[in-house]
């Protein structure tokens, strides 16, 4: 071979798209010819394993880097290490040749990767560290099916793209390389070079299982886990609750890099996290935390939903092992981990997945398909068999790999609806003419079916705004298969009620009641979010009417509201002692306010109504069932009041709520009730140590015999100032 030849070339101009041909070993004309390209190396010498007091010596075929020798009477190929001297420092080292190595990916890896059915993603591509024959190193994978040419690129080898290009398995378009002598801790990228021709640009791995500290944007190689979980009664106890749907389900929703800092305002450790959660979720009497998405993101402010790390939790705070003993730690608590993850859109930063290969690879091509105008980020292709494959994988890594006890799918209506906030003229429909992104449809229904059969226990949870029907149905019966979906109606509706001034209440009583109409079509999360105390729209304490004192006394009586009406509860970090400022992803929470009234008390009475809703199978076992909830009064507008009653399974097993929701006292207001006797009074909203007035009705009362609400029996009660009262047959 010629200095001219374009083999050659290619390799010197790193535009060679397939280096094994070239590099390595190769019999030639009877002979043993190794050649290798090493840019920093003065002098290079072959010695085989079989007489490795011999150096061969090889000869510059060019002075950039390119070497080759030919061992006459070595026919066959042999193992052989290269002894490299390097030009700077004159140092020798003996080396392992990556070219020397054989496939990485067996057949049946590129098969289901080709058909989009490969669930273990990430145990295939991204870095592994590996030992083949007595080598230890890395094997790297990637898929990047229209790129020229695709190098492995690290602090190993100088960032340079021409040392480590990889070999392309077609026709599914993976990139393989195995590198000798990486280990844990390197930092790599993959360096494409487009087939357009254009310059080549660098990547992070889209399956990588650890990244860099933003703003740094290398993937991290990481040893497989070695952590030993200790939480297996839990995960065992999850499979044979299943779904659950009649226990009771309170969700404490956090931002980690919030909740709490340390001093000097800087992050908290995973290991740090889980002690003060498990302690404060303990005392609340929550059953769950939600985590605003920690899977990698480059951008603090976009809180985490702008995702580039699909497999690798965030460096901000420890180890992927440190993560897995923070779930660990909440497991042995008896505290469940939700993880709000993000398959509707993801960044267009440059080392992300926009653009991976030089062509729309995960998203759509078409605009009017593949970006989101309003947040500046892409569309996933829900199409595409490997990209519905690279998002399921996700979730089902962070289930395997990460105990995860629950996924909340974040934005489904941006996903369901092809003209989300969109124009005319600036979506395509579908091939029926209509609105429905059916590729998304079908993305997700795959996706639940898939958790759910594979994970029994393990919840779905959608965030979904509009009225798509049969969002929690299962997908057998034609439903999206959601375990759970977000109650925005609701949501919208109270808060709305709420923020009135008492005065105006009784013209916005249907706030009230409208969405006992439509309870039982879904099975229903009922949230106070992050999006509800943001941009503008104050925390949940400040959008109550009135005095101090008036606006704890309204969010106590919401939050009585929030646990006695059907359906599990939502509350963001913060709302659970009522702080005044807006949420700021940027510091810790006030945490001195609980040392303060009103939030000391607003805190003990959330404590006390969350423990009350555990407590209780009356408050959570039908939730999705009309028998468990009853109207007393729905229509007493004119004072502001509802009345209703809440039924366990054993329909005998019910409790009485009455809440009143303007700031006058009401004595002997007249309830009708099922049961003769004594009820008592097992929560009152107005007590004294919840900063109330205290006034109440002593703790009990009996039944007399005056008919009321179409019941034979009622209740003579005192209705304290903007209260919610829980009573119970004594």
């Amino acid at each position: 071979m010629s200095l001219l030849d374009p083999s050659l070339r290619a390799i010197l101009n790193a535009t060679h798209g397939d280096p094994f041909a070239v590099l390595g070993p190769h019999v030639e004309g009877g002979r043993l010819v190794i050649r290798t390209f090493l840019p920093r190396a003065e002098a290079v010498a072959v010695r085989l394993a079989s007489t490795p007091d011999v150096a061969h010596a090889m000869s510059v075929r060019h002075p950039d880097g390119l070497f080759e020798v030919a061992l006459d009477g070595q026919a066959t190929l042999a193992p052989y290490v290269l002894e490299v001297t390097t030009r700077d420092s004159g140092d020798v080292a003996q080396i392992e040749d990556p070219y020397r190595f054989g496939l990485l990916l067996g057949d049946l890896d590129l098969y289901l990767l080709g058909e989009g059915r490969h669930q273990q993603l990430h145990r295939t591509l991204g870095a592994h560290p590996t030992t083949l024959g007595h080598v230890a190193g890395t094997r790297f994978a990637v898929w990047a099916p229209n790129a020229r040419r695709v190098s492995v690129v690290g602090d190993w080898n100088g960032w340079d793209g021409r040392v480590h290009p990889m070999r392309q398995r077609l026709p599914q378009g993976v990139w393989e390389l195995f590198v000798p002598g990486v280990a844990a801790g390197a930092h790599y990228k993959f360096e494409i070079a487009p087939a357009s021709g254009g310059p080549p640009f660098l990547k992070a791995d889209p399956c990588a299982a650890a990244c860099e500290h933003p703003p740094a944007t290398a993937s991290v190689v990481c040893d497989e886990s070695q952590y030993v979980w200790c939480d297996g009664e839990w995960v065992a106890s999850r499979a044979v609750r299943r779904e659950a749907l009649d226990q009771p389900m309170a969700i404490y929703e956090v931002h980690l890099g919030s909740w709490a800092r340390n001093a000097d305002g800087e992050f908290l450790t995973y290991q740090q996290l889980a002690e003060g959660l498990i302690a404060h979720v303990t005392r609340l009497g929550f059953t769950h935390i939600e985590l605003l998405p920690v899977l990698e993101f480059p951008y603090d402010g976009s809180w985490g939903y702008q995702v580039t790390g699909f497999f690798a939790p965030t460096s901000r705070f420890g180890t992927p092992d440190d993560f897995r003993a923070f779930v660990d730690a909440l497991h042995q608590a008896g505290i469940g981990v939700i993880l709000d993850w993000v398959p509707g859109h993801f960044p267009k930063d440059a080392h992300g997945l926009a653009r991976f290969d030089g062509t729309a690879l995960y998203e759509h091509a078409d605009p009017r398909q593949g970006e989101h105008m309003d947040w500046g980020t892409l569309i996933f292709n829900y199409g595409r068999n490997e990209v519905r494959n690279f998002l399921i994988a996700s979730a089902i890594a962070w289930i395997e790999e990460f105990h995860i006890d629950g996924l909340r799918v974040d934005a489904v209506a941006s996903m369901l609806y092809l003209d989300y906030s969109r124009k005319e003229g600036e979506w395509v429909p579908n091939q029926y003419g209509g609105r429905e992104n059916l590729d998304a449809v079908s993305f997700l229904q795959q996706l639940n079916a898939i958790v759910h059969e594979k994970h029994p226990g393990v919840v779905t949870i959608a965030e979904e705004s509009t009225a798509w029907p049969g969002v929690s149905r299962p997908v057998h019966l034609g439903g999206l298969g959601f375990t759970y979906k977000w109650n925005m109606g609701w949501m919208h509706d109270i808060l709305t009620y709420t923020s009135r001034d008492a005065i105006h209440r009784r013209w916005e009583h249907t706030h009230l009641t409208f969405s006992m109409l439509y309870a039982y079509n879904e099975n229903f999360i009922l949230p106070f979010s992050h999006d509800e105390v943001v941009h503008g729209k104050r925390h949940l304490l400040d959008k109550m009417p009135g005095d101090t004192w008036q606006k704890a006394a309204n969010l106590r009586a919401l939050y009585g509201y929030m646990f006695t009406h059907p359906g599990k509860k939502l509350l963001f970090q913060g709302t659970e002692f009522g702080q005044w400022r807006e949420w700021n992803h940027g510091e810790s929470l006030p945490w001195f306010l609980l040392d303060h009234a009103p939030h000391d008390g607003i805190f003990r009475f959330l404590c006390d109504l969350a423990h009350l809703y555990r407590a209780q199978p009356a408050l959570h076992q039908r939730d999705y069932d009309p028998s468990g909830f009853q109207w007393i009064d729905c229509n007493d507008n004119e004072n502001s009041v509802i009345s209703f009653i809440r039924r366990a399974a054993d329909p005998e097993d019910f409790v009485v709520v009455v809440m009143n929701f303007t700031p006058v006292p009401r004595e002997g207001y007249v309830v009708g009730v099922p049961r003769a006797g004594g009820y008592a009074e097992v929560l009152n909203s107005d007590a004294t140590a919840y900063g109330g007035s205290n006034m109440g009705n002593g703790g009990f009362v009996s039944t007399v015999d005056t008919p009321a609400h179409g019941h034979d029996q009622s209740l003579a009660v005192t209705l304290p100032p903007l209260s919610c009262l829980v009573l119970k047959p004594a």
